[in-house]
Parts: C-alpha cells; sequence; structure tokens
C-alpha cells in the first residue's frame, strides 16, 4: 500500500517540464503501476460497472414508497446458497492464482472446472428464484423493492456472464496445453479471479441491501447520499 502510494503521489509531483526530469523520463518505459493489460481492462470494467449499480442502488432508495414496509420483504434460503456457491468460487480462484504463483499447475485445469461449474450453479439458482418469485405473483410490477430486485439480479446475471465467456476462452486453452504451459496463461487467470472478486462484493452490498434489509439501513444510505 505505500508502494502505491509513492507511486501515485510521486507522479503527481513530478517536473516533466525540467531538463533533469525530462533525461529520466525519456528512458521510462511508460509503466507506473505493474499491472497487466488484462487486469486494466477489468478495472475499467469496474468503473462502469460500479456506476451503473450505484445508479440503481440510489432509484432504488429514493423511489421506496414513504409508507412500504421495508423490514425483511424477502428472506429466501436460496439466497444463502447463491452467496455461499459465489464465496466457493471466489475460494477455488484464489487456489488456482496462488497454485499459480508457486508454479504448481497440477490442480489448475480440475480447478478452472470447478469454478465453471459453480458459476453456473449459481446462474441457475437465480433463474429458480425467479420462477419461485413470478409463481407467487411477485412481478416486477408488484412494487419498487421487487422491480429493483429483478433489475439488479438481471445486471449481476449479465456480468456473470460475460465473465463466463472470458473463462471459456481462458479455460479451453488451459485445457489443452501441458502443465508447465500453462503458466503463460497466469494474466487472463488472475484477471478473470479479479472480476469474480468484484462480482462477490457486488452481491454482498445487493445481498445487504434485500436479504439483512430494514429501515435504519435505508435510512443510513440516504443520509450518506444527501
Amino acid at each position: 500500500m505505500e508502494n502505491l502510494l509513492k507511486k501515485l503521489f510521486g507522479t503527481l509531483l513530478q517536473k516533466p517540464w525540467e531538463t533533469e526530469r525530462a533525461a529520466i523520463d525519456n528512458v521510462h518505459d511508460g509503466k507506473t503501476f505493474d499491472i497487466s493489460a488484462q487486469k486494466s481492462a477489468v478495472i475499467i470494467i469496474f468503473g462502469i460497472a460500479t456506476v451503473l449499480f450505484s445508479l440503481v442502488f440510489t432509484s432504488y432508495l429514493y423511489t421506496l414508497p414513504p409508507g412500504q414496509d421495508t423490514k425483511y420483504l424477502l428472506r429466501p434460503n436460496l439466497l444463502w446458497l447463491n452467496t455461499l456457491t459465489l464465496f466457493f468460487v471466489s475460494y477455488f480462484f484464489y487456489k488456482v492464482t496462488n497454485d499459480l504463483k508457486k508454479r504448481n499447475t497440477s490442480k489448475v485445469k480440475k480447478n478452472l472446472l470447478v469454478i465453471g461449474g459453480l458459476s453456473y450453479l449459481f446462474l441457475l439458482g437465480q433463474i429458480f428464484f425467479w420462477v419461485q418469485l413470478l409463481k407467487s405473483g411477485n412481478y416486477v410490477s408488484t412494487n419498487s423493492y421487487f422491480a429493483n430486485f429483478y433489475v439488479f439480479t438481471a445486471l449481476h446475471g449479465l456480468h456473470l456472464l460475460g465473465g463466463l465467456f472470458f473463462w471459456g476462452k481462458v479455460s479451453s486453452r488451459v485445457l489443452k496445453l501441458e502443465q508447465i504451459k500453462i503458466l503463460d496463461e497466469e494474466k487472463n487467470i488472475s484477471a478473470l479471479s479479479l472480476y469474480w472478486t468484484y462480482l462477490l462484493i457486488v452481491w454482498l452490498m445487493f445481498f445487504l441491501m434485500i436479504y439483512i434489509f430494514n429501515d435504519a439501513f435505508i435510512a443510513w444510505c440516504k443520509s450518506i447520499i444527501a
């Protein structure tokens, strides 16, 4: 963290117009942070997605009718299972990236397949839950609570599908490689791991909003926004 702050604020304090500084800049490779192109792309996606999810979250807070009871409107056990599934996905990504750092590729292929299976399981769980909601008469038009629930879970699911698309491309290459050559995919796998970590964080925020939800939490969020 200290090195990151030095790099960030050190760059801001530089004076490129000075002769001495220009001589240093001329031999610089152009990189300020040691971040791969793959991770840079993921960070850009983070920025766009964070704005999008923040707008959905804010719209929910301000479209909530004053008379609507917000205490535990939705408490299905399936949301706990889906949350646990995402935790397992992040755990297996951690194992994969940690193994690659140690140059141990013996379980990378197996764990990548487990990650894909768990991710699809999460999506199936969400679809099943949608079906359950529709059968119980809770539609998008029911109230702002369920309208935002459908919108948020749909957006989160689309982001997960995007991640699965790139997971499929990386996994298909890894499965065809010899053990020693799997290390060449380290940057791609690390970027995917970072992407899934972000998806987990977004989901936990949503889980707090929808599942462990109460009027005090709404009031706190509104006070911050105000």
